[in-house]
């Protein structure tokens, strides 16, 4: 072989030496770690009170399909809404103070509101003041939680590229959201599994630990000269719309991402009362049916990354959302067919796995999911890739704010056709019309990638 040859073959053998221990060697650095363990805690509380919280009204509280469907989207929109009020202010914040400062405080913060959040789930588990105190307090509790995860969500994506060399940053990207899959799923399985006094406790102290871990967060002092925070909620956000529409990319990108979200908010509301009042199961089964859509997203994203081989291409994400819809009408056809009776009044986890259409229903729903993770995220990566460096985190949470608004109107429509009685089963196939919406924007954007200078490296 060659010299020249030989060289080649060596170096592209230590680059890829080095991608293969990067991961590994940055969960050892205090300049990763502690942010890692900070946001994997804080999607773990917030899907673990999310999920009791949730779970415990449908089952303990309510029985009536149409007031559990309702409740369940009003969870969803009251969740979602800080993210359409203060997704701009956010974005500037993560640009224009130090990072790490700000974690401490929105870290204390959870701390006052898992407070808040665990007294009243003490008080509706023990029957006090239910509806007129516990409710409503939960409710602020879910609200202020969403305050927190607005402006911690810029954060943890503008920090990274401060703290990490420039051939560090994907494997640290790659991590966090790792972290936030895997979060997420365990947040789910304790929200159904434990019992409402052992999660009250639980989110408390995982609110603790959070705070005293992100204190080793090292400093992230700003890397703009600007100062000023536009505290104007309507006015950041008119501006922050601007920014995202003006680049060809950057809209089709947020569009179809919002579009994405709308689909996975409406089907996060119907599964709790779907489970409940459809397929006839309890509340451990609503939680197995959310972790299996939790997991399919983390498949489907693991599965476009090996597809693509590093490559941010939109090519497939029109099929992956054609194939979303697809697997929506079979699981639908499943729900229409699924006419079993338990025994008692609701199917236990051991009982329904036995069912004969029970691992076709969580199999398609794990597919829905993978192909709802292969659509979406090549198209996160548009968000930073698509702009100059300095307007990334507005990128950033010029997505997170339209796609708010995208799921706090799907919730609400969710929500909606519940308390109008529309059956359940029906409901799902709301989310069709979005399908075929998401896929013409990923084709037009695929369609400017033949088209654009490489601007952005």
């Amino acid at each position: 072989m060659p010299a020249r040859a030989m060289s080649r073959t060596s170096t592209g053998k230590h680059r890829h030496t080095i991608r293969m221990t990067t991961s590994t060697n940055l969960m050892r650095q205090r300049r990763f770690l502690p942010l890692f363990l900070t946001q994997l805690l804080n999607a773990l509380n917030d899907n673990l009170y999310k999920n009791a919280m949730v779970l415990f009204v449908v089952y303990q509280v309510y029985d009536s399909p149409e007031t559990e469907t309702f409740i369940s989207g009003i969870a969803t929109a009251v969740f979602v809404l800080p993210f359409v009020l203060f997704s701009a202010t956010s974005g500037q914040l993560a640009d224009m103070r130090d990072k790490a400062k700000i974690i401490r405080w929105i870290k204390l913060a959870e701390i006052i509101i898992m407070s808040v959040g665990a007294v009243g789930l003490v008080m509706a588990a023990r029957g006090v003041s239910i509806e007129t105190l516990a409710i409503p307090l939960l409710f602020v509790a879910l609200f202020a939680m969403g305050v927190h995860s607005t402006f911690f969500g810029p954060i943890k994506y503008a920090i990274l590229p401060q703290h990490l060399e420039k051939d560090e940053v994907l494997a640290g990207t790659g991590l966090v959201e790792a972290g936030t899959y895997v979060a997420i799923l365990v947040g789910m399985m304790l929200g159904g599994a434990l019992p409402i006094m052992a999660s009250t406790i639980a989110v408390v102290a995982i609110a603790l630990v959070g705070y005293m871990i992100c204190r080793w967060v090292p400093p992230a002092p700003p890397q703009t000269t600007e100062t000023t925070v536009d505290w104007n909620p309507i006015r950041a956000s008119r501006s922050l719309i601007a920014f995202s529409m003006g680049n060809p990319e950057l809209r089709y990108s947020v569009l179809a991402i919002s579009f994405f979200w709308t689909i996975a908010a409406i089907l996060s509301v119907q599964f709790i009362p779907l489970a409940k009042n459809v397929l006839l199961a309890d509340k451990q089964v609503a939680a197995v049916m959310l972790v299996a859509f939790s997991a399919g997203i983390a498949i489907g994203s693991v599965s476009i990354n090996a597809l693509l081989k590093g490559d941010i291409s939109a090519r497939y994400s029109a099929a992956s959302v054609l194939a979303l819809g697809g697997f929506l009408i079979s699981f639908y056809l499943l729900c229409r067919i699924w006419n079993l009776t338990p025994a008692a009044d609701l199917f236990t986890v051991g009982e329904f796995m036995v069912q004969p259409l029970a691992l076709a229903l969580l199999a398609n729903l794990v597919l829905i999911a993978v192909a709802g993770g292969m659509f979406v995220v090549p198209l996160y990566a548009f968000l930073t890739t698509r702009v100059e460096k300095h307007e990334a985190s507005r990128s950033v949470a010029a997505n997170n704010f339209i796609s708010s608004v995208f799921m706090v109107v799907g919730a609400g429509v969710a929500g909606g056709l519940g308390f109008l009685g529309i059956p359940l089963q029906e409901q799902l196939l709301a989310s069709l019309i979005l399908c075929l919406f998401s896929a013409q924007l990923a084709r037009r954007l695929h369609a400017l990638e033949h088209q654009r200078e490489p601007e952005f490296g």
